[in-house]
């Protein structure tokens, strides 16, 4: 999409959602959080968000404003119930591979170790995934010295499947730089596909028991249509852009995600956490801001959709994070939420 075209679209969501009120409140205020990756460790409600900042710098296609330098981990215990904010977890001057722009994380918890997991830009500027633990679920947390061996772009989500197997699937195109990558392999050129090029895929792959690396080579993840075939770039109200979260349900294996330029967290169900995955429609209409991420968790019987908007700041760099319940709907689909009324 042209710069005029986003631009414009960005006025008209604004527009569009800015005389409406919104659904639910942002969860903290006294620091811009995004991105949040919600998790239920001992009972209680842990959020990994990022830690959004105004740097000063000029905001670019590539996203060099989203210039985050360290995690602050919150908790709750309950839904409408008090936000801690347990403070800085991780900084970027503590890890040792680190250049620049620390975006979304997530978390997992294995044998009495908790693990975040982040994307970085590396000394030569490459989103790399890198990982690092603590004995609590609020850190503070220490990095490895690497990133993890074959790991790039961003968004990294944790799954861990009913049988103890856990899952990393990331990846995210233009700033996340997922379009440069092919077969595993880093160019420096690739570029953004065309409207009618098979769309840009996520990624996923399997961690060894360590919980510190891949136990195989990064693997496509497909999406299709009801007919059983991939989208295109142009089909850009569907095709993943990223925020890739996983969660189960009835059995069935939901892959949400971000379209980016079209502003909608959609969804798609399969039979195996390696999909396919046919799409099934949309969880969460536009937000007011540019960027859309999310994540979904079981708490206490009920499912909620972690999510943010612009609604303290107004923009686009600056964002708060939220809470709403989702439902699925006895045929398993998920009821579509629109984050105004």
């Amino acid at each position: 999409m042209k710069k005029s075209l986003i631009v414009a679209a960005l006025f008209s969501i604004g527009i569009a959602v800015g005389q409406q009120k919104p659904i639910s409140a942002p969860l903290v205020k006294h620091i811009y959080t995004a991105d949040p990756s919600a998790h239920v460790f001992n009972g209680k409600i842990y959020i990994y968000p990022s830690h959004d900042i105004d740097a000063g710098i000029p905001q670019s296609e590539a996203g060099d404003h989203f210039a985050m330098k360290d995690f602050h981990i919150l908790s709750m215990d309950a839904i409408d119930g008090k936000v801690t904010d347990h403070g800085v977890a991780l900084d970027v001057k503590d890890i040792p591979w680190a250049g620049r722009q620390l975006w979304a994380p997530d978390a997992a918890y294995k044998n009495g170790t908790y693990y975040l997991y982040f994307p970085l830009k590396d000394k030569e500027d490459i989103f790399r995934i890198g990982v690092a633990t603590s004995k609590s679920p609020t850190g503070p947390f220490k990095a490895e010295k690497e990133p993890i061996k074959g790991s790039y772009s961003i968004d990294p989500a944790v799954f861990k499947d009913t049988d103890g197997s856990y899952y990393m699937y990331f990846g995210g195109i233009s700033g996340g730089q997922l379009q440069r990558w092919n077969n595993n392999n880093y160019n420096a050129n690739g570029k953004l596909k065309t409207k009618t090029e098979e769309a840009v895929l996520p990624k996923m792959a399997r961690l060894k028991g360590n919980m510190l690396e891949f136990e195989e080579a990064p693997k496509d993840i497909r999406i299709l249509d009801e007919n059983g075939r991939g989208f295109l770039e142009g089909d850009n109200n569907k095709r993943f852009f990223e925020a890739a979260w996983v969660h189960k349900y009835k059995g069935k294996y939901y892959f949400s995600y971000s379209t980016g330029d079209t502003h909608l967290i959609s969804y798609a169900v399969g039979d195996n956490p390696y999909g396919p995955f046919t799409y099934k429609g949309v969880v969460l209409n536009p937000v007011k801001g540019w960027t859309t991420h999310h994540s979904i968790v079981e708490f206490k019987g009920k499912w909620y959709l972690f999510y943010h908007d612009v609604e303290i700041s107004g923009k686009t760099h600056l964002r708060n994070i939220k809470v709403t319940e989702l439902r699925h709907l006895p045929d398993g689909s998920i009821e579509t939420i629109s984050p105004y009324k």
